[in-house]
Parts: structure tokens; sequence; C-alpha cells
């Protein structure tokens, strides 16, 4: 049983090793959208990741935003197709 309790321990426990996993999991939480976190982990990972934190605390600190992972991405297809 002592196996079992640790490894459910573990599994909770996030491992980041590169620098675009922290960047990924830093947009998820300004975001509040920690469902969607390995989506933000391949953005900063594909993208400019500073420009990803500017765009991901813009958009967490507007107030009027419900879903601000999907205004995140509506507002990020716009800055990739310019």
């Amino acid at each position: 049983m002592d196996y079992i309790e640790e490894l459910k321990r573990r599994k909770k426990e996030s491992r980041v090793y590169k620098e675009y996993q922290l960047v990924g999991l830093l947009i998820a939480e300004a975001l509040e959208d920690e469902k969607h976190k390995s989506l933000y982990i391949k953005l900063a990972k594909e993208y400019n990741s500073d420009k990803l934190l500017k765009l991901a605390k813009s958009v967490s600190e507007r107030k009027n935003v419900t879903n601000k992972g999907a205004y995140f991405m509506r507002l990020f297809s716009a800055m990739k197709s310019k």
C-alpha cells in the first residue's frame, strides 16, 4: 500500500525540465486554464515565449473576459497571422 500512496503523491508533483514547459505552465496559470496546459506548452516551444507571456498577462488582467483561454487564442491567431 505504501508504494501506491507514493505513486499517487508523486503524480501530483509537476516536473519541469525545459524552459518552454515552465512558460506554458505560467500561461495556463495566468489564464486560469489548467485543462489546456499542454497546448500552451506546445505554443511556448514553437513561438516566442516572451511575447506569449506578455499576451497572457494582458488577457489575465482584463476583468470583462469570461473565457480567457479562448480570448488568448483569438489574439494569438491574429498576432501569428501578421
